[in-house]
């Protein structure tokens, strides 16, 4: 079992950053692929970015391409997204996700675990 644990999440005006944090317990948490999904209200629940368990292949969504940077420190059982250049298009709940494979995906079908997800409010 791996629980993930959010945080970072807030209200930001349009242009300005916010980095979000995800904890994992566990001890395999370097094994696992890392993704961040959000969901807007009355939206589908959508890809953001994923990375390999080594951190060094990375994936991300068009929509966040050259804005959001996603990273992984495992000596810390922690994955981050940073987020800069923020649009109000961006306001959703993040979710933070594990993959019990050392590659990454784009579907969320394809992982396993899931945080409760924090919110990330952005102004215009």
């Amino acid at each position: 079992q791996v629980q993930l644990v959010e945080s970072g999440g807030g209200l930001v005006q349009a242009g300005g950053s916010l980095r979000l944090s995800c904890g994992a317990s566990g001890r395999t948490f370097s094994n696992y692929a890392m993704g961040w999904f959000r969901q807007a209200p009355g939206k589908e629940r959508e890809f953001v970015a994923a990375l390999s368990w080594s951190g060094v292949s990375t994936r991300y969504a068009d929509s966040v391409e050259g804005r959001f940077t996603i990273s992984r420190d495992n000596a810390k059982n922690t994955v981050y997204l940073q987020m800069n250049s923020l649009k109000p298009e961006d306001t959703a709940v993040y979710y933070c996700a594990a993959r019990t494979s050392p590659l990454h995906a784009t579907p969320s079908r394809e992982y396993d675990y899931w945080g409760q997800g924090t919110q990330v409010t952005v102004s215009s």
